[in-house]
């Protein structure tokens, strides 16, 4: 059970905060972890965890286009890594043959610089948000595999062109595998062949040999996908082709996965390859999933809202938010435990407002799946997931 240092009220008040901090940590004694500044509200996330690993944000157009400038200071203070949600998907970069729409990824890419963040790019070749054209010929038949290889360098070779030396890592391949660790029947593999991964980094590669590539897939803590990305990756390496690390997808709940011990074993396997490892798209989803269905990433379930699936629209009860602490301290006492495997940690959105998991799988529901609230404020949770890496880190 982990408990938290308290200092009472009446105690506090006639304290400065230099003589808490003495009192937590001078006279603390050897048994107590070492005291951060956030006892003075002063402290950052990213700074606190400079020492194990970088702290990634999903950004969305709407904070870098300028239209909600309230989360800058938020971005500023707690974070140094960014991934774009959506505004480097296919659908959005080149929404037909090779007419290119930079608009939104330049701005995404100006933001993150002058906040002084490091970037990935996400996603190049991916199933979802690629549009139809993509797959099709002249004829209006399935395009043929020189066809759609040729279009895949092209995109590749002009996106990470553009932004060759600013982008420090690439998602390269998003979500190739199936459930059982087999490949996706996707469209991709269909008219190209089991290859069209290898030739994506291959591509990756020769439009930039110094960014780091990673190939990125969710509940990557099963066994059986596990292994899968264990073949994909083994024989890629083997081939040759440079991959920099794997992305593990970290969409999450209360009781998903059940046991934290299968993530601390994929980062191990992973790891074990030469692989960095990153936490990427991390939220912790604290609503049920319609029976039969589970937590997962796969953004084509789109179901119908029900009261009973949306228990919390007026706030979050205590015993919920316990549950929900206690999940993101075990997940980061795995993370903390095996830092030197792992590049970056990223949540996915800037706060509860800005999250997926309030729209999926159905519309209209209200999640607390981060470590901000809507307001942009710090949740308690946040100075618990401190105190934890300076006691395990002392």
């Amino acid at each position: 059970m982990l408990e938290f240092p308290v200092v009472d009220r009446r105690f506090k008040r006639g304290l400065s905060y230099l003589a808490v901090f003495m009192v937590l940590g001078g006279f603390a004694g050897a048994s107590g972890p070492p005291v951060s500044p956030y006892m003075a509200n002063e402290y950052s996330f990213a700074k606190e965890f400079a020492d194990s690993f970088l702290v990634g944000v999903a950004l969305n157009e709407e904070h870098t286009n300028g239209q909600d400038n309230r989360i800058n200071s938020l971005v500023e203070k707690h974070f140094n890594a960014s991934t774009a949600e959506n505004v480097m998907k296919w659908e959005v970069m080149q929404p037909a043959e090779a007419r290119f729409d930079f608009r939104a990824s330049d701005k995404f890419v100006s933001y993150s610089k002058n906040k002084g963040l490091s970037i990935t790019g996400h996603t190049l070749v991916w199933h979802q948000q690629t549009p139809d054209w993509v797959f099709v010929g002249p004829d209006g038949k399935p395009a043929s595999r020189q066809l759609l290889l040729s279009r895949m360098e092209l995109h590749i070779k002009t996106v990470m062109g553009r932004y060759k030396g600013i982008i420090n890592s690439w998602d390269v391949v998003n979500e190739a595998l199936d459930e059982d660790g087999a490949l996706r029947d996707s469209k991709w593999r269909r008219i190209i062949g089991d290859d069209y991964i290898a030739k994506a980094f291959e591509f990756a590669t020769a439009a930039d040999p110094d960014a780091e590539l990673y190939y990125n897939d969710y509940n990557l803590f099963k066994r059986t996908k596990r292994n899968g990305a264990v073949r994909l990756i083994r024989s890629l390496l083997e081939e040759g082709i440079r991959v920099k690390g794997i992305g593990m997808q970290a969409h999450y709940a209360l009781d998903y996965p059940n046991d934290v011990n299968e993530i601390a074993a994929s980062i191990k396997a992973f790891s074990s390859l030469g692989l960095a490892v990153a936490i990427t798209e991390l939220d912790v989803s604290v609503l049920s999933f319609p029976e039969g269905e589970e937590a997962g990433a796969d953004i084509g379930i789109n179901l119908s809202l029900s009261e009973k699936l949306n228990p919390y629209s007026r706030g979050l009860p205590a015993n919920v938010r316990k549950r929900f602490e206690k999940r993101y301290l075990e997940l980061f006492e795995v993370f903390i435990e095996n830092h030197e495997a792992i590049s970056r940690v990223t949540f996915w959105g800037v706060h509860d407002g800005y999250s997926w998991r309030n729209n999926w799988p159905m519309r209209g529901r209200t999640d607390y799946p981060l470590v901000f609230d809507r307001k942009g404020k710090p949740k308690p949770l946040l100075k618990k997931l401190i105190w934890l890496k300076n006691k395990k880190r002392r």
